[in-house]
């Protein structure tokens, strides 16, 4: 997919990798980018920009619907939507469950509302492009954060889903999994960032490089981490080594 002249929308825009996103996609000669967030920051974004934005909550599919709605009456039909919005709880399972509730919400079902609306619409008028941000850690697991682990494995089992199902409509899906990038979100000592950041932290313009190419050959799995993918055949060909490793990991960070 090429960004030139395309209607594009990036949740999650007002910082990190939603913004280098939006920065890009405008850079490739995007027609429009808008941006949502729960940050107010956002609206500087967008002014910066040059596109809509607005405070959105992508957990509220009504409110999602209605920014979809408005961006497509103002600028035209989306052809690339970036569900790019995601949190993390920094807990086990011993996670209140309203915080269980409320990342499931964001990484997970913030995806589903999308799909749910955008691939009506996009079949409809012959095709578009979903770019769902998971995170390695949906293909590897994220030490100390058990809920941000079991939504990004969702967010990746569902872009698989959806590239299966909905390929012969027209619709293209692509899955951003990084590891460590420098975000608000890396930007702590908390023993779950730490061992993700000693696995190399990259900066988000580097993942929006990644995002253009694996947009241009419209793969399903795009890895800012090129190591990722060797992790995941390790996890793949040798299960229990790999958990041996893991297991190693979790007794030098946590102890």
């Amino acid at each position: 997919m090429k960004l030139e002249g395309k209607i594009v929308v990036v949740t999650g825009g007002a910082s990190g990798i939603g913004y280098a996103l939006a920065k890009r996609f405008v850079a490739e000669g995007a027609a429009h980018v808008a941006v949502c967030d729960m940050n107010p920051d956002v609206a500087a974004v967008g002014e910066e920009l040059g596109g809509l934005s607005a405070v959105v909550d992508v957990s509220d599919p009504t409110a999602l619907e209605a920014f979809i709605d408005q961006v497509e009456a103002d600028a035209g039909p989306i052809d690339l939507f970036c569900s790019n919005a995601g949190i993390g709880t920094g807990a086990g399972v011993d996670a209140p469950d309203d915080a269980w509730a409320a990342i499931w919400g964001v990484n997970v079902m913030a995806h589903v509302y999308a799909a749910r609306i955008l691939i009506p619409r996009m079949t409809e008028r012959g095709g578009g492009y979903l770019l769902n941000t998971a995170s390695a850690a949906g293909l590897l697991t994220n030490l100390g954060d058990a809920a941000y682990s079991v939504t990004k494995a969702g967010a990746v089992a569902l872009a698989e889903w959806l590239s299966i199902t909905h390929e012969a409509d027209g619709i293209k899906v692509s899955c951003l999994a990084p590891m460590a990038v420098r975000t608000p979100m890396t930007d702590s000592d908390d023993p779950a960032v730490a061992n993700v950041v000693a696995h190399g932290m990259v900066e988000p313009e580097v993942v929006a490089d990644a995002v253009i190419a694996g947009l241009d050959s419209e793969e399903l799995l795009i890895l800012p981490h090129p190591e990722v993918a060797h992790f995941m055949a390790t996890k793949g060909n040798a299960h229990e080594k790999w958990l041996e490793g893991m297991r190693a990991l979790q007794a030098k960070f946590f102890g």
